[in-house]
């Protein structure tokens, strides 16, 4: 592989790992599937890990589309984006919850928990799916698209490591720590926030610069 090939796909992982957080996710996961065998838990992790992988690999192969259908700029998107993320964060660091009581309610009922509500909002929610979207900003090729794709996979296999192997950790953390963790990714999260929303602007201030100049 190219020097440019591997840091694409590890800057990919890098911009969804904190905002997917599969670390936060494990905790609700084991909550949910408390009742379940160790095999049918393996087997949600993995259905959850592929649901996560297509959600964000439809968004990001149809991002361009997406965003001219609704004549959205990519500066608007990624303050929307950085806004979102930012909510994200703002309930990591005070330690909300990320189900509400219903959605928690539904979902303990549930046979299959690995499209809603793990796959989508918990993990590839709002905020994820416009980093992904503004991923598509640099891509130009269809290698540009493939290394993203691979970036997005390796997230799925974290993802499925961390549902799988979790447990023990969470059990060692306690719900202290846990609770600590959460609010460490949080304070990161809100830092991704705050670029994005920085560099949506700077893109929107040099759209309009460039509109004023040639008008």
């Amino acid at each position: 592989m190219s020097q440019t090939l591997i840091s694409t796909i590890i800057g990919t992982f890098l911009a969804l790992f904190p905002i997917t957080n599969p670390i936060g996710a494990v905790p609700i996961f084991y909550s949910l599937t408390e009742a379940e065998t160790a095999k049918s838990r393996r087997r949600q992790a993995r259905q959850t890990a592929l649901n996560v992988f297509w959600v964000l690999a439809i968004f990001l192969l149809a991002g361009r589309l997406i965003l001219e259908f609704f004549g959205i700029s990519l500066g608007v998107l990624r303050i929307a984006g950085g806004l979102l993320v930012a909510h994200t964060a703002w309930e990591m660091v005070t330690s909300r919850q990320r189900l509400t009581m219903r959605e928690q309610g539904e979902a303990v009922d549930k046979e299959d928990i690995s499209f809603t509500p793990m796959a989508v909002p918990l993990i590839s929610g709002p905020g994820a799916i416009g980093v992904v979207i503004g991923l598509v900003d640099k891509a130009n090729h269809w290698l540009d698209y493939l290394e993203r794709l691979i970036g997005i996979a390796l997230l799925g296999v974290i993802l499925y490591l961390c549902l799988v192997l979790g447990e023990p950790i969470i059990k060692a953390l306690g719900q202290n720590g846990v609770g600590a963790l959460n609010r460490v990714m949080g304070f990161f999260i809100l830092a991704i926030a705050v670029q994005l929303i920085a560099v949506g602007v700077f893109d929107l201030i040099q759209e309009y610069a460039s509109k004023l100049v040639h008008s």
